[in-house]
């Protein structure tokens, strides 16, 4: 759909937003799964890598957005109704977008069947993000800052409490190891070992506890959404704050490691703070230098990756899957093992030829995106 962009977008969170969606698109498609440069892969559990900060990157600036897409109408209580069900209806669309990139591309053409909802995985990254936005939005409507604040902590230590306190249901005393942490029964009893991450089989890294706190990661952004669009502020006094706020949930994040490890799969409460206190560092950098300072000149890349950034991460992965059922008959392999094994990996070394490929992969997209930004066509839900 062409359209123009909302008078109250920030150009430094475009930025922000590009430059996380960017990074996803590179992480989620190296050449070889068997060569990748470590920072570029998750960690194996606790701990965190740059990779494991980009989920909740994206979870904190959909906090930030909901405060500019929303506030100057939350303001007038006759808009209430409408917000709520546009709300709802974008929570709804987000899930079955999900939902349909798992199943895509619906038929399997090596055991030549439709897919089977019988083991179609039900939580997801884009599933994820469509309740946290749903619980989050309604929460932004229809609370005070200070309630947002109280649930914040609610959140977070009340998740806490649950995942260390609550013994697991044919386990025994709470434990936060993979397959028998409270979170992966959970998951196993309410949607089952068919339907959840096919990596796993016992646990998803998007499961149903772990919801609890990912709102959290949101509520951080909408608070710190909520601090940008202060009017009784100086532009100094907000970066300064943004700032120390930042560090500060970085340090009480790794304070809190000690005890509840830093964790993306559990999305635990250590990474909750951690995350979002380096989420808000990267914000206060980009806000400063690009809305502050203007110095605008070349963020045009990440800008067109930030403005479409939905559609960049679906359309990748159906093209990723696309690639993946075209085979060259004679090699008996995949299109993409072709073309990798024949363009990429002849001229690199194993990990470099894996990266090479992410890096195309992105320029190819951020081509497609620059058209689109020039001809204002914009893919929202």
């Amino acid at each position: 759909m062409k359209q123009a962009l909302g008078p109250n977008r920030l150009l430094s969170l475009d930025v922000f937003r590009g430059i996380t969606v960017a990074a996803m698109v590179l992480v989620n498609n190296p050449g070889d799964w068997g060569h990748i440069y470590a920072p570029l892969e998750h960690a194996a559990w606790n701990g965190c890598t740059p990779t494991d900060l980009i989920f909740p990157f994206f979870l904190f600036i959909v906090g930030v957005s909901i405060v500019f897409a929303m506030e100057t109408k939350k303001a007038d209580p006759a808009n209430h109704k409408k917000l709520m069900l546009n709300v709802l209806r974008r929570a709804g669309i987000i899930m079955l977008l999900g939902w349909l990139l798992s199943a895509y591309p619906f038929y399997n053409f090596n055991e030549h069947h439709f897919i089977n909802l019988h083991t179609l995985r039900i939580p997801g990254v884009l599933v994820r993000i469509g309740i946290v936005f749903g619980i989050c939005g309604t929460l932004y409507l229809n609370t005070t800052r200070k309630t947002q604040l109280w649930l914040f902590w609610i959140f977070l230590i009340g998740y806490y409490l649950i995942m260390t306190l609550v013994p697991v249901p044919g386990f025994g005393p709470a434990n936060l190891q993979p397959e028998t942490n409270l979170g992966a029964w959970i998951d196993r009893t309410l949607i089952g070992e068919a339907h959840l991450w096919k990596e796993s089989k016992v646990w998803d890294p998007e499961g149903l506890l772990g919801t609890i706190p990912a709102c959290g990661t949101t509520l951080f952004g909408i608070m710190i959404g909520t601090w940008l669009k202060r009017k009784d502020k100086d532009e100094a006094t907000k970066i300064a704050w943004m700032f120390s706020t930042g560090l500060g949930a970085v340090m009480l994040g790794l304070l809190w490691d000690l005890f509840f490890p830093i964790n993306k799969a559990l999305w635990s409460s250590s990474y909750v703070l951690y995350a979002g206190g380096l989420s808000t560092l990267g914000l206060a950098f980009c806000y400063w230098i690009i809305d502050v300072q203007g110095y605008n000149r070349f963020v045009k890349p990440a800008v067109v990756y930030g403005v479409n950034a939905i559609f960049v991460f679906s359309f990748s992965a159906i093209l990723v899957r696309t690639l993946g059922f075209i085979h060259v008959t004679e090699k008996k392999i995949t299109l993409s093992q072709y073309i990798f094994q024949t363009v990429f990996k002849p001229h690199f070394s194993p990990v470099n030829a894996s990266l090479a490929w992410a890096i195309c992969f992105n320029l190819f997209f951020m081509l497609i995106l620059w058209i689109m930004y020039n001809r204002k066509i914009f893919i929202k839900v």
